[in-house]
């Protein structure tokens, strides 16, 4: 019997439910991007508590190794969310996160941080991560882009609402405990978010509706073994990367440049991270639904334009007003690529092997990931200040312009 009913609604309805669980799961799996809030508190503890010798870059290198864990656990695992199904793939990352936090607060030395959080937490989220952006793709094929964007919105909002809890329970009772307790939170919430989750039938969708000819004639359903041997591929994979670079070198810096160039207390650095958060979820569903309107390639020109001006802005004039302004912008486009990318995977190659494909895409997450923070950290050390990281963010800009100009372009008008 054809199913059309879901949580007592019809399909149509019901499917945001999906969307919903998503933003909720996000938020627990996204709270690695409150990681600068943890710096200064981790440095401390090593320091005072571990008489350990630590330098930026080392109490930074979580947070990549985290991210990289995350983008390779993407692919590898991609292909066991239509086996496993998105209830048990959900369940086993979400434990895998909740135990890499966990594990997190016994850490007695930097190294064993980097395996217990970077590598079982971060392949945990990448295990997880990827179920709400394949229920979205398949329950909404009328509004990908904004269904995508809004289940991420909480992978990006999630620092807004971790962050601010952080900055509560760390003076309360110290950075290792909040690491534990932020663990068993995840725990339960990600195990009872995860029992509704299911795919709609094959081939379903909304009563009424039929796919605009523009997607019908630049989409290529192929599978990843094609996808890969065109050069679309290749463009956006570089542009994401690109995009995630920037960004994701703005968030493991947020507030060391607040308190360092820009000269703002620590408290309010602390919560204009939070702020930040908020323009880093809302990325997501506005750029979505961008991307839906404009198109990928028309999208991601907005999106680097902004990224660029951004960095010159607070590299020309370094103030508290710049530094707000282009971080909020940083941290939006951030959440805008990751809902760029997804939308234009599906777009230009179809949905066939979705979650094998977008994984793939997903590596230039993680080589972002690794490259950002730890340039960053490097300029830090080496030239004693954050200012010098603006103006390589925004020769990067420009270039992922170029490529994506010449490169995003569907698959069905190249010859192959």
């Amino acid at each position: 019997m054809k199913e059309t009913h879901v949580f007592g609604l019809p399909l149509e309805r019901g499917r945001w439910i999906f969307v919903l669980l998503g933003l909720i799961i996000n938020i627990c799996l996204g709270s690695i991007y409150a990681w600068s809030v943890f710096v200064a508190p981790l440095t401390e503890y090593f320091t005072t508590e571990l008489h350990l010798s630590v330098t930026a870059g080392e109490v930074l290198m979580p947070f990549s190794i985290f991210l990289a864990a995350f983008a390779i656990a993407m692919p590898l695992t991609g292909r066991y969310i239509d086996e496993w199904g998105p209830r048990k793939t959900t369940i086993i990352g979400g434990v895998l996160t909740a135990l890499g936090w966990m594990l997190a607060s016994t850490a007695t030395s930097v190294e064993m941080l980097y395996l217990v959080y970077g590598v079982i937490g971060g392949a945990g989220v990448g295990i997880a991560y990827g179920v709400p952006v394949a229920l979205a793709t398949r329950w909404f094929p009328d509004r990908r882009g904004f269904a995508v964007g809004l289940a991420l919105l909480g992978f990006g909002f999630s620092a807004f609402i971790s962050a601010n809890i952080a900055g509560i329970l760390i003076p309360m009772v110290g950075v290792m405990h909040t690491f534990r307790i932020f663990g068993a939170a995840f725990l339960i919430i990600t195990l009872l978010c995860s029992m509704p989750l299911r795919f709609p039938e094959t081939g379903w969708v909304p009563h009424g509706w039929a796919p605009p000819a523009s997607a019908v004639t630049e989409t290529c359903e192929c599978d990843r073994s094609r996808m890969i041997r065109t050069p679309t591929f290749y463009g956006l994979w570089i542009c994401y990367f690109i995009g995630c670079l920037a960004g994701l070198m703005a968030i493991s810096i947020s507030q060391p440049v607040g308190v360092e160039v820009v000269g703002i207390t620590p408290v309010l650095a602390t919560a204009l991270v939070g702020i930040f958060a908020i323009f880093n979820g809302g990325g997501r569903p506005a750029f979505g639904w961008l991307t839906d309107l404009l198109r990928p390639k028309n999208t991601a020109m907005i999106s680097f334009l902004l990224i660029a001006a951004a960095s010159l802005l607070l590299w020309q004039v370094p103030s508290q007003i710049t530094y707000i302004v282009a971080f909020c912008i940083l941290w939006g486009c951030l959440g805008g690529w990751l809902a760029i990318a997804p939308t234009a995977t599906a777009r230009y190659f179809g949905t066939c092997d979705y979650p094998r494909c977008y994984g793939l895409v997903f590596l230039a997450y993680g080589a972002g990931a690794i490259a950002g923070p730890q340039l960053a950290g490097f300029i830090r050390d080496s030239t004693g200040s954050y200012i010098g990281v603006f103006p390589y963010i925004m020769v990067l800009a420009i270039i992922g312009a170029v490529i994506g100009f010449f490169l995003l372009r569907p698959v069905v008008n190249q010859n192959e």
